[in-house]
């Protein structure tokens, strides 16, 4: 009898991706065939549409490989251990997903979704870099993946490289032009260059295709006010309270403006908030801050700075701020910045005399000079711009010296390298300079610890130090809540430390580098505008211009808390305010020590 011939052994997925794998290299084609009869008989097998994806590059189908990259990442939702990475994201068990993460792109590293979670958990560690190199290799891999390219544009904000990150918004929105947190972030971008009337344009094109959206409402009042729209931005922000009564940020934007007084239903609203259970820490320190502003209108100064003292406790407990740090950094700035060390190093750097560095402490007057300056045909106002310890920070790093180590890695510095460091601060600053005028302003008060660094790399720009009455400047910190930065103002101690620290540093400088800082005096300027003007654009070197004593007619955008103040005439409004509180600041006055008489010298 003959033997009854028997079919062949049918082959499992698994033994079908294994072949496709082992063929891929040499054959290509033969690969991408098994793989095309897999993902017919298994859609949902992301693995195999990212194999795909490769044979299909071999082959020099870009496009089809894309389209195989973007099924792979869709797919992905299937996949059991991205899944639980997902779920350890989402919880926070960042300890749980990484190893998943690394481990999944050990075998595959061509796995874009997987790319893009670990570099989501390297930006919730602070791995920015990290993160931006992992999120390239997923655009690269995967062009049409626009998560991806979206997580990259909020990478790349957070790193304050705005025009980078708009350049990869415009290729998101070019795929769904519609998306609104591309669109969103765009305008936040646009903002941060100057480019505000299209930043506006954004927001009010948002807040009408979301209606009750808080936030999208609180965002467009902050740029309605960067650009002078103060009657706009007070009903954007009240369109975002109609929306949201206990969002604290709102109700802070509106005391920020110094012009609005609450009334008692507004007070009532905001004590409403703060007696819920639901509110939360942060809406809470906005709200007494919101507060404090209102009593102190009232004229009822214990509760005012009751709701002061408590803000400024709830937000302290979010921040990690010691003064000893802050005496080591200048113990080592002075150190460093000896008169033998800047001999040696005297006329290097890039010559360029286009920047106008403003510093000092916050709440000194520094908006001020910078709108009298501004107001001079042949000066440009910009804003805050945080190039300067972007770039000390990151020699201090690559120098192997951490953060703080750019005073170390200024000593191995070239003077070709000191050079290329001022040339590369004017290209980062480049896009904000939007006229052809000669000079422009950097008015970013906390680089007047990297006084000898901008000495070093820009030996021909201007530094002013901007300075106020101690007690005054402090307590106008004290009442203010930042958007960001200066964690020593929520603590009257920390802040009497700080100033002290800020007088000892400049006081070296003025003795190692006798004139090269001009100092206005806030006091002198509001007692005699016309003399101290002359007087700073005699150090700027520029002729006198009437228009500089007409400021408050500019109507430049002006992005800080004092943008308000400075579109009036100059006034001695918000002086010796400290006086209110006399009985509460022993604190300060204690830190600020001696400095507290002789501030001035």
């Amino acid at each position: 009898m003959t033997a009854r011939t028997q079919p062949a052994p049918a082959i499992s997925i698994a033994d079908a991706l294994a072949f496709a794998r082992r063929t891929l290299g040499s054959d290509p084609t033969v690969a991408l065939a098994q793989l095309r009869e897999i993902t017919a008989a298994q859609p949902e097998l992301a693995e195999a549409h990212r194999l795909s994806a490769l044979a299909l590059r071999r082959l020099d189908r870009t496009e089809e490989a894309e389209a195989a990259d973007l099924e792979a990442v869709r797919q992905s939702i299937h996949d059991p251990e991205l899944i639980r990475a997902a779920a350890a994201l989402y919880e926070n068990e960042l300890h749980v997903a990484e190893p998943i993460l690394k481990g999944r792109l050990r075998d595959q590293p061509t796995d874009v979704a997987a790319i893009r979670m670990l570099a989501e958990l390297a930006a919730r560690i602070g791995r920015l870099t990290d993160s931006e190199n992992l999120l390239r290799r997923a655009v690269d891999l995967a062009p049409g993946f626009g998560a991806a390219r979206a997580n990259l544009a909020t990478v790349l904000y957070k790193q304050n490289r705005f025009a980078d990150s708009i350049e990869q918004l415009n290729l998101v929105l070019a795929e769904e032009p519609d998306d609104p947190s591309s669109r969103n972030l765009k305008a936040a971008a646009l903002g941060r260059i100057g480019g505000y009337e299209e930043a506006v344009e954004l927001y009010e094109q948002l807040t009408r295709r979301f209606p009750d959206h808080a936030k999208l409402h609180m965002s467009h009042g902050h740029i309605l006010k960067t650009v002078g729209r103060q009657e706009d931005s007070i009903a954007a922000y009240r369109a975002a309270l109609a929306a949201e009564p206990a969002l604290g940020e709102v109700w802070w934007s509106l005391a920020n403006l110094k012009t609005v007084r609450f009334s008692n239903e507004d007070v009532g609203a905001m004590e409403t908030a703060l007696a819920s259970d639901v509110t939360s820490a942060e809406d809470r320190y906005h709200l007494h801050f919101a507060l404090g502003k209102a009593m102190e209108d009232a004229s009822r100064w214990d509760d005012s700075f009751r709701h002061y003292a408590d803000g400024n406790r709830l937000r302290k407990a979010d921040l990690d701020y010691d003064m000893a740090d802050m005496r080591g950094l200048v113990d080592r700035i002075i150190a460093r910045f000896t008169p033998d060390f800047l001999a040696a190093r005297a006329g290097q750097g890039h010559p360029a005399r286009d920047p106008i560095f403003i510093l000092g402490m916050p709440r000194a007057g520094s908006t001020l000079i910078e709108q009298i300056l501004a107001s001079h045909p042949m000066v440009e106002g910009t804003m805050e711009l945080p190039d300067i310890p972007a770039m000390a920070l990151r020699e201090g790093r690559e120098g192997g010296g951490g953060p703080l180590g750019w005073t170390d890695a200024l000593a191995d510095m070239t003077p070709e390298r000191l050079a290329a460091l001022g040339a590369e601060y004017l290209d980062r600053t480049r896009i904000q300079r939007k006229t052809d005028k000669p000079l422009f302003i950097d008015k970013l008060p906390n680089n007047w610890t990297y006084l000898g660094f901008i000495h070093l790399i820009l030996p021909n720009a201007t530094i002013i130090d901007a300075r106020r009455d101690p007690m005054d400047c402090c307590f106008s910190n004290f009442r203010q809540h930042f958007a960001r930065g200066q964690a020593f103002s929520y603590d009257l101690a920390a802040m009497g430390g700080y100033y002290a620290d800020y007088v000892r540093l400049m006081r070296h400088f003025d003795v190692v580098l006798a004139g090269r800082v001009h100092r206005v005096i806030h006091e002198r300027l509001v007692d005699d505008p016309e003399g101290e003007v002359r007087r700073l654009l005699d150090h700027v070197g520029l002729p006198f211009d009437p228009a500089c004593l007409r400021f408050h007619e500019n109507d430049r955008a002006v992005r800080t808390a004092s943008s308000e103040q400075v579109r009036r005439p100059i006034n001695r409004d918000g002086m010796d305010r400290w006086r209110h509180y006399d009985a509460w600041l022993g604190p300060l006055r204690e830190a600020l020590g001696d400095v507290a008489k002789n501030w001035s010298e």
